[in-house]
């Protein structure tokens, strides 16, 4: 399969390591990512709030660009995935946006029709390419690993339809698939805070304390993500976390793609496992390195 791949502002610069484990993943699968020739912002949330007819185009142009190729999108940031299915189901549902925003489109010469569909890697790999194929590709036993799948509030809420909006379970299979022990984790669709992290830190702090003590107090030895601004959160700020409030976290906080890769036998080069703040500890690291027996 081939799809249009959106890496997004945060992917193409601070988070690299999900970009370059995206791609190694997909490339590992036979699956054809094209990098959308001259993409933009999606816009991000910040948008929203000066002008609804602004934020739409500024999405809709990269809609636009990937209509023109005829291939689903594949972005892999939840925030760029949530803007851009927003605005897809906008334009789709009130024709006189539709409208308005083309009118914004064709000064850059575009037109957007409707018909791209806005997909997640997550959505990809579990349900075009399937379980079973991804068993039968694993190289390296996940096996006593013990993960904690964060799934964010973005990706399944609140009108995705890939997996459940409640209590997602995708992830949960895979890496117990993978020979993982996925542990008990309630919190895995509450929010990290975003950018409240910039506004009102107290509060974030206090959000992703919240988030590392629900996953260790039942046991993960990891955290794995789906969205940048989570990982940038959960990862980045530990060390913060620890001094305001005397904790001792040091959890290994990992792409999902990241991890998957290690299973498919992919080298941690490979991966961007050299970009983590947090060191991945022996065990991550002995997984990554070693041979699947």
């Amino acid at each position: 399969m081939k799809y249009a791949y959106y890496p997004g502002c945060s992917l193409e610069k601070t988070q690299r390591g999900y970009d370059e484990s995206v791609r190694a993943v997909f490339k590992a699968l036979d699956q054809e990512l094209v990098e959308i020739e001259d993409w933009n912002c999606c816009g991000a949330t910040m948008y929203m709030s000066v002008r609804e007819t602004v934020s739409l185009s500024v999405s809709a142009r990269n809609l636009a660009l990937a209509e023109r190729t005829g291939l689903d999108i594949l972005a892999p940031c939840s925030s760029c995935f949530t803007i851009l299915s927003k605005t897809n189901r906008i334009l789709n549902e009130i024709p006189e946006m539709h409208r308005d925003v083309n009118e914004a489109l064709a000064e850059g010469g575009l037109t957007y029709g409707g018909s791209t569909r806005v997909r997640h890697p997550v959505d990809v790999l579990m349900n075009d390419i399937g379980l079973d194929t991804l068993k039968s590709r694993f190289r390296r036993s996940l096996s006593g690993l013990k993960i904690a799948p964060y799934y964010g509030c973005q990706i399944v809420r609140p009108d995705k339809t890939f997996d459940d909006r409640e209590d997602p379970v995708l992830l949960d299979k895979m890496f117990a698939a993978c020979g993982g022990e996925v542990v008990y984790f309630p919190m895995k669709v509450r929010c990290c805070g975003g950018m409240l992290m910039t506004t009102f830190e107290d509060t974030a702090l206090k959000l992703n304390r919240e988030l590392l003590q629900c996953a260790v107090d039942n046991g993960a030895e990891a955290i794995v993500t789906t969205c940048p601004l989570c990982h940038f959160n959960l990862e980045g700020y530990q060390d913060r976390i620890n001094r305001v409030f005397g904790t001792t976290f040091r959890v290994p906080i990992l792409y999902f793609t990241q991890l998957l890769g290690i299973a498919l036998g992919l080298s941690p080069q490979n991966l961007g496992l050299d970009s983590s703040f947090i060191p991945l500890g022996d065990k991550i690291t002995t997984l990554a390195e070693a041979h699947y027996a």
